[in-house]
């Protein structure tokens, strides 16, 4: 099962989709297709500072996320945040909260990360990620 980071979404609202991504999504079952709130937030921000936010939102709320199921940044993930935040600022390599927010939700459920920013989340231990773009 998958979680879309929020570069993945966002090519498919782009003006040329990657045919690679879309290939792949065709493959993947939507009971298995997943993004995060997290991403969701970036997305609408993203959203609303674009020259032509109405247009963006009514694609993102028509075409993406009724397609996608949601999952929140919940206790688990809380507390893999907590663990995987402390192990990576001990080792000098922390990542931003939104990515490591979003790692955390994936490692809590077990969930395979599709970006394209393989090599930041690559930092994670344990973290499964590819990149469909």
């Amino acid at each position: 099962m998958y979680l879309f980071d929020t570069d993945t979404i966002s090519n498919l609202l782009s003006k040329r989709p990657s045919a690679k991504l879309k290939r792949r999504l065709k493959k993947v079952p939507p009971e298995h297709q997943f993004t995060s709130t997290i991403t969701v937030a970036e997305l609408y921000y993203g959203v609303y500072k674009s020259p032509r936010p109405q247009e963006f939102k009514r694609r993102l709320e028509r075409e993406v996320l009724p397609r996608v199921r949601v999952i929140p940044f919940d206790r688990r993930a809380a507390e893999v945040y907590g663990r995987v935040r402390a192990e990576l600022e001990r080792r000098g390599r922390p990542l931003a909260d939104p990515d490591l927010m979003i790692a955390s939700i994936a490692l809590s459920r077990g969930l395979t990360v599709i970006t394209g920013n393989v090599q930041h989340f690559a930092r994670v231990p344990g973290l499964t990620v590819e990149n469909w773009l």
